[in-house]
Order: structure tokens, then sequence, then C-alpha cells
């Protein structure tokens, strides 16, 4: 259904990295949602109501509360499409993941309302009466919300949507729940045995979880997570391909909401090829950046000598000693500065988060290491944090 409906509502609707594709489907699909979740509201709570369940009710306006959670996912969409302004010169995509969250807690304020209406019908437990209507209106919204979980999950990955994503998480949670209140029913039938508000708790703790997990992978990218391998080796890829570039370093990824991706990027080239010829390539690495990863990005030269023997066999021996002291290490940017009674050594060593060493304590102990095995040279170092 989704899938003809973009063929028929959506213009260009495999363009998912156009802002205006991805707000069209996040409209599409949050409407679709809105629709199913009523409709399964008013149904489950009719089936609620005939057979006396807790948890069958309590499921029900879990789905009035799927419903609201979809107009907060098309809420955000709309506003995260908004022009930038000079407020906002980056634009509003980040309201997308602040959707997201706001998706994320009303999935816990339901799975804690849940929770405590099931405990209190164990505290004063009262029969239930499982009806054929009730059992059947319980497996048509299991269908229902594996179809929600299929195309939202699709559709979330296609366009890239946190939001998205955890509507679909949302709605398995659903499906798992759906089937154990209509377990309980049947069980209740067949056997008396009424365990109504043992499942509603069992629901209560998968919706519970669900919304934690939802929680921590929308607040990710408003807190700055680092980008994914894929995306760091395709930058690299896109700016080595260029003729003159030999090596990157110090990427930065900022995340203003999707399709808002800024990179700034140090780019290591030969210092005797003429500083237009290597401008021109540059351009041409940003625009194949954002051709093919829809990022802006600004990349800096750093000229680094390439035709010396004596600074490429220093280079060399510098590099095997930063790899045997600790092989997670990486470094760049080495310069030589030749003296009379010296030679300066001067480089950057680039540490993952969380280090064993901090920065001071790790350039000493380089410095010494380097100073040890390399004659009449001092080692200039400067520990940067890595940030992919």
């Amino acid at each position: 259904m989704v899938t003809l409906l973009s063929k028929i509502f959506i213009k260009n609707p495999t363009d998912y990295q156009s802002p205006a594709v991805r707000r069209a489907y996040g409209t599409l699909c949050s409407a679709i949602g809105i629709f199913l979740n009523i409709l399964m509201f008013a149904g489950k709570f009719l089936a609620g109501s005939i057979a006396n369940s807790v948890a069958i009710t309590a499921d029900a306006f879990n789905n009035l509360s799927d419903a609201a959670s979809s107009i907060i996912t098309l809420l955000g969409f709309r506003l995260a499409g908004k022009e930038p302004n000079p407020n906002h010169p980056f634009g509003h995509g980040r309201i997308e993941y602040l959707s997201g969250v706001a998706v994320s807690i009303l999935i816990l304020l339901m799975g804690f309302e849940l929770f405590k209406s099931s405990v209190l019908k164990i505290i004063n437990p009262e029969p239930i009466e499982p009806s054929l209507l009730a059992g059947g209106i319980m497996v048509a919204a299991i269908i229902i919300k594996l179809y929600m979980a299929f195309y939202n999950k699709t559709v979330g990955k296609k366009i890239d949507s946190g939001a998205m994503a955890a509507v679909a998480a949302d709605s398995l949670s659903d499906t798992i729940s759906t089937i154990v209140v209509l377990a309980s029913m049947i069980i209740a039938k067949f056997t008396g045995f009424n365990i109504d508000a043992y499942a509603g708790i069992f629901v209560a703790i998968l919706i519970l979880m669900t919304g934690f997990e939802s929680v921590r992978d929308t607040i990710s990218p408003l807190l700055g997570q680092a980008p994914s391998k894929e995306f760091v080796s395709d930058v690299e890829r896109i700016v080595t391909s260029q003729e003159h570039v030999l090596a990157i370093h110090d990427l930065f990824v900022h995340d203003y909401g999707p399709g808002r991706l800024f990179v700034s990027v140090h780019a290591e080239v030969p210092g005797d090829v003429d500083v237009f010829v290597l401008h021109d390539e540059i351009d041409n690495a940003e625009v194949e950046l954002k051709k093919q990863l829809g990022c802006n990005a600004t990349i800096h030269l750093d000229p680094v000598c390439v035709n010396d023997d004596d600074v490429n066999k220093m280079r060399e021996t510098v590099g095997a000693i930063v790899k045997k002291f600790d092989p997670v290490l990486s470094f760049h940017d080495f310069r030589m500065v030749p003296g009379e009674t010296h030679t300066n050594l001067i480089f950057d060593v680039v540490v993952p988060t969380k280090y064993k060493m901090s920065h001071d304590e790790l350039s000493n102990a380089l410095k010494a290491e380097i100073e040890e095995h390399c004659f009449k040279c001092y080692a200039v170092i400067k520990v940067e944090q890595s940030y992919v």
C-alpha cells in the first residue's frame, strides 16, 4: 500500500536524499499510521470491553498513544523541512530527531501505565470473558502491526530516519504484546486459568524496553555521534581519488539533521605541486562528496615533503616507532626542521576516545622513545583525539 501511494503522491519517490521526498515519505507513513492506529484502538477497546480484559484495553490505549506518536512524527517531518533562516542557518533538520525522542518518551509513559494497571489487576483480580469476536479483532491487529513495522522499517532505512525507526520498533513491540494478550485470552478460554494481568505485565516490560532503546537511538545523533565506518571510508576514498591527494586526517562530521551533513577534513598533498592545480583537485573532491554522500565539505590542504630521501626515511622510522608503541595510534603532518645542534621532528599523533594514557603522558613517552632511537633529534608532538 505504501509503495503504491508513494508512486501516486510523491514526485521522484526514489530520490531518498531529497529533503522534499523525505518529508513526503514522513507525511505519508505518519498519515497511514494515524489511520491504522485509531482503527485498532477502536477495535481493541471494543474487544477489551467485551472480554473484560485489562490487557486488551491497555493494548488499545497503547495504539491510541501510537496514533499520537504518528502525529508527532508527522509534525517533526514538517517542521524539519523548514528552510534555513538567519537564526538557524543550518536548517531545522534536528527537529526530526527531537520528534523521535518525543515518540520514545510516549512509549515509556504507556509502558509505565500498562505496568501499573496490570499490577492493580493482580491485586484486585476480575474474571475475563473471552469471545470469538475479541479474538478475531486481536488477530487482525497483529497482522496490521506487522505490516506497520515492515513499512516503517523499510522506508526508515531508505530515507535514513531515526524517528521512523523508532515507530517501527514500537510497532514490532506492539505485535509481540498483542500476541501475548491473545495467548492469555486463549488460555483463559480453554483452561479457565486467568493470566490476563500477568500478560499485561509482560507486555509492559516489552514496551518499556522498546522505549529505552528508542530513546538511546534517537538521542545519540543529538549528542553528536561518531560517523559510521562506511561513511569515513567513503570520504577517504573520494578525497584520495584525486591525483595528488596522499592521505586524509582530522575528519570532523557535524550532523544538523538528515540531508544536512557538514564535513571538514585535512588532505595531505605534495608541497612541490602548483597550488592552483591542488586547489582545483580539492574543489573537485568537495563536489564529489556533495554528489555521492550528500554532504557539504570543506577540505584543508596540508602540504608535505615527498621528494626528500632523508625526510621519507625519518618519516618511516618515526611511523614504525609509533606503531610499535601502540598499533591503535596514527600520525600525520610530519615535518623535519634541521638545526646546527639537532633536528626537530614535528608531527601530530591521533588517539582514540578514552585512551589509556593522558595526552601529556603519551606525548612524553613517545618523545623519549623517538629521541632514544633518532640521533640528535627532538620530537615535537601534538596529541589529538579522533572524532571518527
